[in-house]
């Protein structure tokens, strides 16, 4: 099976990405957020690498045409604490530099930073996953992930070396984080693009949200499952609900002077693109 795959297969019509290849050096994720999309590939929580990850990459990028747009991770985060040992991550970000493709690096940790020497070469973008300021929400939602300060920072690092920086603020979820829109774009306003989207559950992610916000059961319970809209496998905030809380981030990104696209949210942006990979081009 390859490494390097088209971008979103089931091709939702949710999806506004362009056209993309999706790279992933591990399997599983260390940083155990509750509120992950990704738990339906099998003991997705077991960090695990990828068997002869080095030799298929290398067969898989020949295969790839000129300047294709690499994004590296969509599922599970490409620096987990044990990258800081086994470099594979940063092995495999030198190979596509090599052949000068595209790559957009989407991750929840500053491990990042180090890598911003081989990054500020080639043709990248990184983007960060911040959706608290808290330490200890942070701590809660997302147990084993860098503290928010840390990422914020790594923001900072990556748009000083000159590349592209995106903040992702995914989710924004009701009763938990809504009300940190406007300081936490405050807190981003440097970084080059915003990406946005609402918390969206299946089953699974339910459950781990009403185990640590017991308080939340019966309040998500009707947002998502008696007044919320079912796409696919997962359960959207009506598209009211939505809207509503993504023209604050709309409101907030054009009073900063910066810009911002939601993600598989049906709701349409003003930027080039979604993910942020126009600032590549």
């Amino acid at each position: 099976m390859k490494l390097i795959t088209p971008f979103d297969p089931w091709k939702s019509k949710m999806c506004t990405c362009p056209q993309k290849y999706s790279f992933n050096p591990y399997t599983g994720c260390a940083h155990h957020c509750l509120y992950c999309y990704s738990t339906y590939i099998p003991n997705f929580y077991r960090l695990r690498q990828k068997k002869m990850l080095l030799t298929r990459l290398e067969r898989d990028l020949r295969n790839l045409p000129e300047n294709a747009l690499i994004s590296m991770s969509n599922s599970s985060d490409p620096y987990p604490p044990v990258e800081r040992e086994l470099e594979l991550t940063r092995r495999a970000i030198e190979m596509i530099s090599e052949r000068k493709l595209r790559l957009l690096v989407v991750t929840k940790s500053d491990i990042v930073v180090r890598d911003v020497d081989i990054l500020e070469k080639m043709k990248s973008a990184v983007s960060v996953t911040i959706t608290t300021l808290s330490s200890e929400l942070a701590s809660v939602i997302e147990p084993h992930a860098p503290d928010p300060s840390e990422r914020l920072n790594a923001l900072r690092v990556v748009k000083k070396r000159g590349i592209p920086a995106i903040l992702r603020f995914d989710p924004v979820m009701p009763y938990i984080n809504e009300h940190e829109i406007e300081d936490l774009l405050e807190k981003a306003s440097f970084v080059d693009h915003v990406v946005s989207s609402t918390l969206k559950l299946r089953s699974d992610s339910y459950r781990r949200m009403i185990n640590a916000f017991p308080e939340l059961k019966e309040k998500l319970r009707e947002v998502y499952f008696r007044e919320g809209e079912k796409t696919g496998n997962s359960w959207y905030l009506k598209r009211e609900v939505r809207e509503k809380i993504l023209q604050r981030v709309a409101e907030k990104c054009e009073e900063l002077g910066m810009s911002y696209a939601f993600c598989r949210e049906g709701i349409p942006f003003k930027a080039k693109s979604c993910d942020g990979s126009h600032l590549m081009l």
